[in-house]
């Protein structure tokens, strides 16, 4: 857990996993992830493209809009119509100018709004955003003006807002009474230059623009702006092709520039190599098969492209994908088809995927030990603490199911006569006949409690394990299986390619009904991390695997996940958990433990990761009574 509470890193996961979808559909490339950052750029090298945290406002509508826009802008403006060389000549020349940082967010800001016009053009359905975009821009701009007029020290950031202002005004000729006389002045001579901007159609337009503007205000300013914008365009140096989008899909040439002389008039073996297939019914199985992959080799004269005369029975192409071992001599008939193979190894894979942010997690089981004597004197307590919460919660539940089970069936088109014969007379289709209904099953439920077990519950952990005592007491009264499981993640241990993390099974669904083992829940004790995400998609597999009609997942917990390289995207990583889990039909209700007072970040953290279907708690001393009515809720649900 985190314990420090004032670092806010509160995600609305909703807007980052809409980010993320927006990210991979509008670049075409299923790899680009989407992240926060200061500001908006795109950085095709390590597949990510960044939203600027200017747009981390109260107001939802513009959040949402100035994402998407900068989303807009670099996944379909920057990657498809920037000119890359022409970008990377501009920094060079830049280089040399006394005003560096001016220079390169003014290209920029330039260059976005040539993009805008495109994009708008190309897709009509941007327009809305980026008019939230432009409405909250201005009145930023107009904000910095007013703030910048109280001191003298940032002319160059007060002329940046000027520009800004003047190339989206909605008047011909708008006025600033707030801004500076010689600021007024100098963008009175830069009008010209700006206004050319709009007739602008490439990248080289928008950069030759801004190198005439930032020559003329060298002589006056000095390099002290604000950093307004990021340059759009990461690792810009590396790239060779004329646009992102030909960099991500240029096909090296070969490794090396090596020529091969070929004598058109040597001999060669005319030999036929016969494709594999499936189908193939040549009884001594002895064909050969070729594939080849090649990155690097020779150049040859040799002309190619032309395809080779086939028999019946062949196939011109064909992929062969297997794992090596021996095989019984040399016949093969009796072998799997390699299609049913592949299959089963990509269904193996994708059953054992935890998530990409927990792809080095490791799983480790640890079982419940023989409880001490003292264990089960400490859990007798806890027995006798709950006992009324047990048997009001435990009757409710029984005097449901005897109802059930004696109720008799109404309203049926036959059966015994009913005394109520009014429907005869009013009644199309009258339904006057009852059956005794039959004697109704055991609850048809199965639950699995997870307990994070991170430092953090280091105060909270013997009261909720009250709660976890009225849960098991309770369940095992009404003959319902269910498991009880303690998490962490071993931080000493864990590295970039190896987090350990632990499972602490205190039950399992095969002895949580026995009477004598419920002290085990005595030995859950508070450890290091938690890496929630991965810990919820471990319950979904084995809940996903029981038989039972209505299945649960209940989390205890104190807050945000946190563990090794999990802390910016344990909140998204574990809301996708979350929902993949009641996508399988898994009911999952988050439960917060507070230290006495729930506070607006904390539920703002736990409604990101598990929306409506969570449980607040102020207190763990409150836990049995808060609890309660939560299972009693669950419990009738699936009567």
């Amino acid at each position: 857990m985190r314990f420090n509470q004032w670092i806010d890193t509160s995600v609305d996961t909703s807007l980052f996993l809409l980010l993320q979808d927006l990210s991979t559909v509008l670049s075409g490339n299923p790899d680009l992830k989407f992240e926060y950052s200061f500001g908006s750029y795109i950085d095709i090298t390590n597949n990510i493209v960044t939203g600027s945290s200017m747009w981390d406002v109260e107001n939802q509508v513009i959040k949402e809009s100035g994402y998407k826009s900068d989303l807009f802008l670099r996944t379909v403006g920057t990657l498809h119509y920037s000119d890359v060389q022409v970008l990377k000549t501009y920094l060079q020349d830049i280089d040399e100018s006394s005003l560096p940082k001016f220079a390169a967010q003014l290209v920029t800001l330039l260059e976005d709004l040539r993009l805008e016009e495109i994009i708008k053009k190309d897709r009509p359905g941007t327009k809305r955003d980026f008019t939230n975009r432009k409405r909250y821009l201005k009145h930023f701009f107009t904000n910095q003006i007013a703030a910048t007029s109280l001191k003298r020290d940032n002319q160059l950031g007060e002329l940046f807002c000027l520009i800004y202002l003047l190339l989206q005004a909605d008047t011909p000729d708008p006025r600033f009474p707030k801004a500076h006389k010689q600021q007024l002045n100098e963008l009175e001579k830069l009008k010209p230059l700006l206004y050319e901007i709009f007739e602008a159609k490439r990248t080289a337009d928008i950069t030759k623009i801004a190198m005439q503007i930032v020559s003329q205000l060298e002589s006056n300013y000095q390099d002290n702006m604000n950093d307004f914008f990021t340059f759009p365009i990461s690792k810009i140096n590396r790239f060779e092709e004329n646009t992102l989008f030909d960099e991500l899909t240029r096909t090296d040439e070969l490794a090396n520039e090596d020529k091969e002389d070929i004598n058109d008039q040597d001999e060669f073996i005319d030999e036929r190599f016969s494709t594999w297939h499936r189908e193939n019914e040549n009884s001594d199985r002895k064909q050969m098969f070729l594939q080849f992959e090649l990155e690097s080799g020779t150049k040859t004269s040799i002309m190619g492209g032309d395809t080779r005369e086939t028999e019946d029975g062949n196939e011109a192409m064909g992929t062969v994908q297997g794992t090596s071992g021996e095989s019984d001599q040399n016949d093969f008939s009796e072998l799997p088809s390699l299609e049913k193979k592949a299959g089963r190894k990509s269904k193996d894979h994708s059953e054992t995927s935890y998530g990409e942010e927990n792809k080095n997690a490791k799983q480790i089981v640890k079982h419940a030990q023989t409880p001490s004597t003292a264990d089960r004197q400490l859990y007798q307590k806890y027995v006798n603490g709950i006992d009324a919460y047990k048997r009001k919660l435990a009757t409710t539940i029984e005097k449901t199911l005897e109802h059930k089970k004696n109720a008799p069936r109404k309203d049926l088109i036959i059966g015994r006569l009913s005394k109520k014969l009014l429907p005869l007379v009013l009644d199309e289709n009258p339904r006057v006949f009852y059956k005794k209904s039959e004697e109704s099953k055991d609850i048809d439920a199965v639950f699995t409690l997870l307990v994070d077990c991170s430092a953090s519950m280091h105060n909270k952990m013997d009261e909720t394990k009250r709660g976890i005592v009225l849960f098991h007491e309770v369940l095992t009264k009404l003959n319902i299986p269910h498991s009880i499981v303690g998490f962490w993640e071993d931080a000493n241990d864990a590295k970039d390619d190896y987090q350990p993390n632990f499972f602490h099974i205190v039950h399992d669904f095969n002895d949580s009904l026995y009477q004598n083992t419920g002290a085990n829940i005595m030995q859950l004790e508070p450890e290091e991390d938690n890496r929630d995400g991965f810990s919820i998609r471990v319950a979904t597999k084995e809940l996903a695997a029981r038989r039972e009609k209505n299945k649960f997942l209940l989390v205890f917990s104190d807050g945000e996940p946190a563990a090794y390289n999990y802390d910016q995207n344990g909140i998204v990583d574990t809301n996708v958990a979350v929902a993949e889990a009641r996508k399988k039909g898994i009911e999952v209700i988050g439960m917060f433990l507070a230290d006495g007072e729930i506070d607006e970040q904390e539920d703002i953290t736990m409604k990101n990761i598990y929306g409506k279907e969570r449980l607040m708690i102020p207190s763990v001393a409150e836990l049995p009574e808060h609890f309660a009515p939560l299972l009693k809720k669950l419990l009738l649900r699936t009567i």
